[in-house]
């Protein structure tokens, strides 16, 4: 990105689960080219510190401490919005098992999160676009929305019901200058990998790295800022063609498989 890429001048977006990983990546993305960003995050603290990270290089950034899964929060939440041109549905949970392992609660913890939770973002966000006249939205999906791996019933669930209400909401608001898109990541460096490798393979984080990351045919995982880079050019004008697709950003996991 150039110093005089200002693609969101003006523009006013929203991103959930902006306290760290691909979220904050976003978040700090939209910032930097101009956009006002409100930072919709569970933990107040990890909000805090994106904001105060993109005021320091010289943008804009409020907070908004909500929980995506509860209906009132997310109402109250985007109450305090009062215009919004972007929309980002990043905020999601990990979920590892089959169908048999996976159980009732298990399930139920997943959707609440990386299902209803992307419906209150839409249920919530899209009147604001409607009133500033249309917008953007990208929801973050996943490979998994497409193909299958081992032990990722509940995530590759909710993935899929993401990529379905992408479509919907797309056809639903195509009329309404309503752009809605989404993007399919594959293994991604964030610090959630570096937890997760952490408390199951204590002593062997390294060598885990190295396994998960070969398992991509590039030979790596993406990186948050690139993940960011495909949803800023999806969030802007530049964009204003594409809508109800699914983009993939994953190192070959799709084509090359």
């Amino acid at each position: 990105m150039t110093s005089e890429a200002r693609r969101f001048t003006g523009k006013r977006a929203l991103v959930t689960g902006a306290g760290s990983g691909i979220g904050r990546a976003i978040a700090e993305r939209l910032a930097a080219e101009g956009a006002e960003v409100e930072i919709l995050e569970l933990r107040a603290e990890a909000g805090a510190e994106t904001a105060a990270a993109i005021r320091r290089s010289g943008g804009v950034a409020h907070v908004l401490a909500a929980d995506v899964a509860s209906t009132e929060s997310m109402r109250a939440a985007f109450a305090q919005v009062a215009a919004l041109d972007v929309l980002v549905n990043n905020a999601g949970i990990a979920s590892v098992g089959d169908v048999l392992k996976t159980t009732p609660e298990e399930l139920d913890r997943v959707y609440a999160v990386n299902v209803r939770g992307v419906y209150h973002g839409l249920h919530f966000g899209v009147p604001k676009l409607l009133a500033a006249g249309g917008g953007a939205i990208v929801n973050i999906a996943s490979t998994l929305s497409k193909v299958a791996v081992p032990d990722r019933f509940a995530y590759a669930m909710s993935k899929g019901a993401v990529f379905s209400m992408t479509l919907s909401v797309a056809r639903d608001f195509v009329d309404k200058k309503i752009c809605c898109n989404c993007v399919c990541p594959a293994r991604v460096h964030t610090p959630f990998v570096d937890g997760y490798l952490a408390k199951n393979y204590p002593g062997q984080e390294k060598e885990m790295f190295a396994k998960l990351s070969a398992a991509q045919p590039i030979g790596r995982m993406g990186e948050p800022r690139e993940v960011a880079a495909l949803v800023a050019f999806l969030c802007s004008e530049e964009a204003g063609f594409i809508t109800g697709s699914a983009y993939d950003i994953d190192g070959g996991v799709i084509a090359l498989r």
